[in-house]
C-alpha cells in the first residue's frame, strides 16, 4: 500500500546553499506511529515532520527522527511553515502551531532564494552542567573549554559547549556510542558545541545528538534560540547568527534573538528554506 507523498526541503540554508534536508509529510490518520517511524527512516534524512491540518488555524505538528519520536524539532519547525506556505500559494503566511501541547506564533514569507520563517520558540531555562563524560567522549580536553558549560531548555535539555576556536571545533571527532551513553545517563538531547567570532554576532557551532539517533545535526534551530538565551543572560546581547553544517559539507544558517521578558527569557528563531526539491518522494523513499 502506497504511504503519503513526502517533500523533501532543504531548511535553513546558508547563502542559497546547503541546507538540512528534511522531510515533510501531510499526516493521515490512519497512519500508526510505526507507520511514521517506517516513512521517516525511508526518507534518508535525519527528521520528518509530520503535519496535521485538521485544524488550519493551529496545525499539529509532530517530528520523528529514525529512532523514535522528538518533543520538537526547530528545523522541522521551519521546514513545515515554508511547506505549508507553498500548499496556500500565496506570498506570506501568519498563522500558530501546536506541537507537544504548546501553541506558537509562526511567520512564513517568499523571498527570491526561498521561504523565509519564523518562530517563537518560548521560554528557555537555564542552568549550570554536569559534562560526566562528555568531555571526553567528545574527543575534548579540559583545555579546549574556556568557559562553563551550560544547560539549556526549550522543553528538552541540552548541553551547551563552548571552545577555544574554530580549529578546535573543525577537530572534534566524538566516540558517538559513549556519548549516547553519557547523555542518556544525564538526560540530554545533545550537546551542541560553538566558537564565537570575535565579534560575537555570529557562531560556528556542531550539534552531536547520538541519543535520538543523529550524529550530527546539520541544522539545530533550537539549540541556537538556546545559545541566544545563554548570550543574552551572560553578555546582555542576545542577537546571533549560528553556521551549521560545514564538517558535513552541507552549510547552514540559523538565525535566533532572545529577549528578557522579565519573568524569563524567551527566543524566536529563523531561517530560509529551499523549496526546489519539494516535488515528488525522495530516492529511496519506502511506503509506509
Amino acid at each position: 500500500m502506497a504511504g503519503p507523498p513526502v517533500a523533501v526541503v532543504h531548511a535553513c540554508t546558508r547563502d542559497g546553499r546547503g541546507g538540512s534536508p528534511t522531510a515533510v509529510v501531510i499526516d493521515d490518520a490512519t497512519l500508526t506511529d510505526g507507520d511514521r517511524h517506517a516513512i521517516t527512516r525511508g526518507t534518508g534524512t535525519s527528521h520528518t515532520a509530520f503535519i496535521d491540518t485538521g485544524t488550519a488555524d493551529a496545525p499539529t505538528v509532530r517530528f520523528f527522527t529514525s529512532a523514535g519520536e522528538l518533543t520538537n524539532c526547530g528545523h522541522g519547525t521551519i521546514a513545515a511553515q515554508a511547506v505549508l506556505l507553498h500548499r496556500s500559494g500565496a506570498a506570506e503566511r501568519r498563522g500558530w502551531q501546536r506541537t507537544a501541547g504548546r501553541t506558537f506564533a509562526t511567520t512564513a514569507i517568499r523571498r527570491g532564494d526561498g521561504v523565509e520563517v519564523w518562530f517563537d520558540q518560548g521560554a528557555v531555562t537555564l542552568a549550570d552542567g554536569a559534562t560526566g563524560g562528555i568531555v571526553a567522549a567528545l574527543g575534548l580536553r579540559r583545555a579546549d573549554i574556556p568557559a562553563g558549560v551550560r544547560v539549556a531548555s526549550p522543553g528538552t535539555p541540552r548541553l551547551l559547549v563552548p571552545v577555544q576556536d574554530h580549529a578546535t571545533l573543525r577537530s572534534i571527532r566524538p566516540d558517538f556510542a559513549r556519548l549516547a551513553t553519557e547523555c542518556r545517563r544525564l538526560g540530554y538531547l545533545g550537546c551542541f558545541v560553538y566558537a564565537l567570532a570575535p565579534a560575537a554576532s555570529t557562531a560556528a557551532a556542531r550539534m552531536f545528538a547520538p541519543a535520538i539517533g543523529v550524529d550530527e545535526d546539520i541544522a539545530n534551530a533550537n539549540s541556537a534560540g538556546c545559545l541566544a538565551a545563554h548570550l543574552l543572560d551572560t553578555s546582555g546581547n542576545g542577537d546571533i547568527e549560528v553556521h551549521q553544517g560545514d564538517a558535513l559539507n552541507r552549510p547552514s544558517s540559523i538565525f535566533a534573538s532572545a529577549t528578557d521578558t522579565g519573568s524569563g527569557i524567551v527566543a524566536s528563531i529563523g531561517g530560509v528554506v529551499d523549496l526546489a526539491p519539494i516535488p515528488g518522494r525522495p530516492p529511496g523513499a519506502r511506503a509506509a
